[in-house]
């Protein structure tokens, strides 16, 4: 760092009170360097960066949330309250306030894109986590009580520029919509599928939603995780009583 090469420096003019000073210099330089090496990162929202910082992520995923509870046509305020709910428990009340605000006065009144968006977490999310993302949406869009055909129709377009497979999409929608073909679509296979194929589907699925894979990530994200993986034993269970097996 360049406070030890000062120090060195000022050692060798004035010796021991040279070295102090000379560090105590070079640590204000270093420490205003690295402040302005951090401002000057662009956002999403304006120059691409090197990666994405917590704030930046926080944006994009409210941006996101945006998106689906407008694509009904209209604003539910129960899902604007699981947002918030969720924001809070994820980032704690005070930073979660302070990306809501930030939103409504920077972004909310732009065009928000969905595309550049999914593009730029796909480059910098595991896919575990993108598929996290994608269960987080399909939640807030349940929180009234109904997944509205637009709104699924807007998390599959996310999901895709997220870089997700199309069956995992349907692996994560059916469990949000309960019919007789659900738990075969939450892990991936046929109604025709054999119990071999059924107990190879189910130790694929417990393989790619175990909570373990968001160990990365915070503790609302495993919660997410979880419930996931739980919808996956349901399932195959479910089928387990169905098949006698």
């Amino acid at each position: 760092m360049f406070r030890w090469l000062v120090a060195v420096l000022g050692y060798s003019f004035f010796r021991f009170p040279g070295a102090v000073i000379g560090f105590l210099i070079g640590s204000v330089i270093d420490n205003f360097n690295a402040g302005k090496s951090k401002s000057g990162r662009g956002s999403i929202f304006g120059q691409q960066r090197d990666r994405v910082s917590p704030a930046d992520f926080e944006l994009n995923l409210l941006s996101l949330a945006s998106l689906v509870i407008k694509a009904d046509g209209k604003v539910n305020q129960s899902e604007l309250d699981y947002v918030r709910q969720y924001f809070v428990q994820a980032y704690g009340k005070e930073r979660a306030n302070a990306t809501f605000k930030t939103f409504n006065e920077v972004i909310k009144n732009r065009e928000i894109s969905a595309q550049k968006i999914g593009m730029l977490l796909r480059q910098r999310m595991r896919y575990e986590s993108r598929l996290q993302v994608i269960h987080f949406l399909f939640s807030i869009a349940n929180a009234d009580g109904h997944v509205a055909p637009r709104e699924v129709d807007q998390i599959n377009s996310i999901s895709g520029f997220l870089g997700l497979n199309f069956k995992d999409f349907e692996s994560i929608k059916a469990m949000f919509f309960k019919n007789p073909d659900s738990a075969y679509k939450i892990l991936e296979i046929e109604r025709t599928a054999s119990v071999s194929e059924i107990k190879k589907a189910y130790r694929e699925m417990v393989k790619k939603y175990h909570p373990d894979k968001l160990q990365h990530m915070d503790e609302v994200y495993k919660k997410g995780a979880e419930e996931k993986f739980r919808k996956v034993q349901e399932g195959y269970e479910q089928l387990q009583n169905e098949k006698g097996f």
